[in-house]
C-alpha cells in the first residue's frame, strides 16, 4: 500500500471496464481515520474517484487495495460520508492546470486560484511524473545570481542545481526564501507552501515575496488544515508547474516550504492505510516518494532548467533527522541556518562551515575557489579559538592565525549580513569576498 510514484491514468477506465465491464461505480464500504474503503470498483494505485455529498463533490484517491476494496484517502473533508454511498472514477483527478495564466497568482493545490481570477487559458498536466533520463541531463556549469551576497559569494549555486534549506523555526528560514525570489536571477519562480499556517501564507505572499516578486511567481498553497493527501499533492503540482515551465526552456527557481511536511502528509496517509512504519514512524512509501519527487527537479535536454530550493525542518538544530538524512543525499548541497547566528542578528543566519554546495568546482574559477577556502579557514580558526577569546584567556600575538581571524570576523560577518529588501549583484559580491579573502594574507 503505497502511493504511485507515476503512472498515466488517462486510461484506466477503459482498461477497468474491459476487464470486469459490469463494473462502472463502486460503494463507500466503511470509514476509519483518514482512510475510506470503497467495494465494487476496480482502479489503480495513485487513480482519483469521486463521490458525491450534496452540495460538493468528495475526491479519494487509491492508496493501495486489500481483500476486494480499495483504501482511499479523502482529499477534502469527510463530513457526509455515508455507508452504500456511489463511488465513480474520475478520469482528470491526475491532471492540473498549468500555463502562464497562472503567474501572479496563489492557486490550491488542484490549480484553483485563492486571490483572483485566471484571465487566460491554461494547458493540463499529470501531476505525477518520472523523472528526466538521467544520461539526457545537461551538466550544471552556469551559476545563478542569487542576489544573496553569501550565497554567491561563499556558497555558489548553478542553474539546474538542487539544494535543501535546513533549518530550525525562528532562524529566518522564510526570510533567506524571500530574498531569493526577489533577487534571484530567474524567469519564473514557482514556491509551494506545503503544510503552512494559513497566517504565514498570507504574509508570505505579502510581505516577503511582494507585488515585484509576485508579478513572475505562481505559488501553490496547501495548507496544515488541508487533508494529508492534498497536502503532498501540493508539492507534486508545484513540481508540475516547474516541469511546465523548464519545457518552454525558461530557467525556474522552486521553492518548497517544506519537504518535511510534505514527509509528514504522507506518513500521516500511509499509517492510516496500515503500512509499517521504520525511523519514527516514516513509512517506507516515504523515503521512496522523496528522491521520485526531488530528482523531478535539474536539467535536461532542452535550455531549460529548474533549480530547487527545498526547506527541511530540524528540531534542536539537529541534522541527523530521518527525513534530514535521506534529503541530504539526494540533494547537490545544503545550506544550514543556525539559531546561534540568528541570535546573535547575523541574517541571513547561514552557518557556512556546516553548508556546502556540491557543484561548486564546475562553477567558479579557481581563484574563487581559493577565496572561498581562505574565508572557510578563518571561520574555521576563529571557532576553534572561540571559547579562549570570550573569557579572555587568548593573548594577542601567542598564534597569527587566530589574530588574523579575530581581525577578519567583522568583516566576514558584513559580508553575510544582508537586509531582506537589498539585492546584491553577484559582481559585487565576488568583490566583496575578494577584499575579505585578502585579510588573511
Amino acid at each position: 500500500m503505497s502511493a504511485s510514484r507515476g503512472v498515466d491514468l488517462s486510461r484506466y477506465v477503459e482498461r477497468a471496464q474491459a476487464a470486469r465491464p459490469f463494473v462502472v461505480e463502486g460503494r463507500v464500504r466503511d470509514v476509519v481515520g483518514v482512510i475510506v474503503g470503497v467495494e465494487g470498483l476496480t482502479a489503480p494505485v495513485g487513480a482519483q474517484l469521486e463521490l458525491d455529498l450534496g452540495p460538493r463533490t468528495l475526491r479519494l484517491e487509491v492508496l493501495g487495495f486489500r481483500e476486494g476494496r480499495l483504501l482511499t484517502a479523502p482529499l477534502g473533508d469527510t463530513a457526509g460520508i455515508a455507508p452504500g454511498m456511489r463511488v465513480r472514477p474520475r478520469e482528470d483527478g491526475a491532471l492540473a492546470p498549468v500555463g502562464d495564466a497562472l503567474l501572479g497568482h496563489v492557486v490550491d493545490a488542484f490549480g484553483v486560484p485563492t486571490d483572483s481570477e485566471l484571465l487566460g487559458p491554461t494547458e493540463r498536466a499529470p501531476v505525477r511524473a518520472a523523472p528526466p533520463p538521467a544520461l539526457s541531463r545537461r551538466a550544471i556549469t552556469e551559476p545563478l545570481a542569487t542576489g544573496v551576497r553569501a550565497l554567491d559569494a561563499l556558497l555558489p549555486l548553478g542553474l539546474g542545481q538542487r539544494v535543501g534549506l535546513f533549518a530550525g523555526t525562528g532562524v529566518g528560514k522564510s526570510t533567506l526564501l524571500g530574498m531569493l525570489c526577489r533577487h534571484a536571477s530567474a524567469d519564473v519562480i514557482v514556491v509551494g507552501l506545503i503544510g503552512e499556517r494559513g497566517r504565514e501564507v498570507g504574509d508570505f505572499v505579502r510581505q516577503v515575496l511582494g507585488d515585484e516578486g509576485l508579478a513572475r511567481s505562481v505559488v501553490v498553497a496547501a495548507t496544515s488544515d488541508e487533508p494529508p493527501l492534498v497536502r503532498a499533492r501540493g508539492a507534486l503540482y508545484a513540481t508540475t508547474l516547474a516541469e511546465h515551465f523548464r519545457a518552454q526552456g525558461k530557467r525556474v527557481l522552486l521553492v518548497m516550504d517544506s519537504v518535511t511536511r510534505y514527509a509528514m502528509a504522507l506518513r500521516e496517509a500511509t499509517l492510516a492505510a496500515g503500512e509499517p512504519p521504520l525511523t519514527k514512524g516514516y513509512t517506507p512509501t516515504v523515503f521512496a516518494s522523496l528522491p521520485s519527487l526531488m530528482e523531478r527537479a535539474g536539467t535536461c535536454e532542452g535550455p531549460g532548467s529548474i533549480t530547487a530550493v527545498y526547506t527541511v525542518l530540524v528540531e534542536g538544530d539537529d541534522l541527523n533527522d530521518p527525513i534530514a538524512d535521506a534529503v541530504r543525499g539526494v540533494l547537490d548541497g545544503h545550506i544550514v541556518l543556525t539559531r546561534k547566528l540568528a541570535d546573535k542578528g547575523l541574517f541571513p543566519a547561514v552557518d557556512v562551515l556546516r553548508s556546502v554546495s556540491r557543484l561548486a568546482q564546475d562553477l567558479c574559477p579557481q581563484s574563487h575557489l581559493d577565496e572561498i577556502a581562505r574565508v572557510r579557514e578563518m571561520m574555521g580558526t576563529y571557532e576553534d579559538a572561540a571559547d579562549l577569546i570570550q573569557i579572555g584567556a587568548y593573548v594577542a600575538g601567542s598564534d597569527p592565525r587566530v589574530d588574523r581571524a579575530r581581525a577578519a570576523l567583522p568583516r566576514i560577518e558584513a559580508l553575510i549580513r544582508q537586509p531582506l529588501i537589498e539585492g546584491v549583484p553577484r559582481a559585487e559580491a565576488l568583490n566583496a569576498l575578494r577584499l575579505t579573502a585578502g585579510v588573511a594574507r
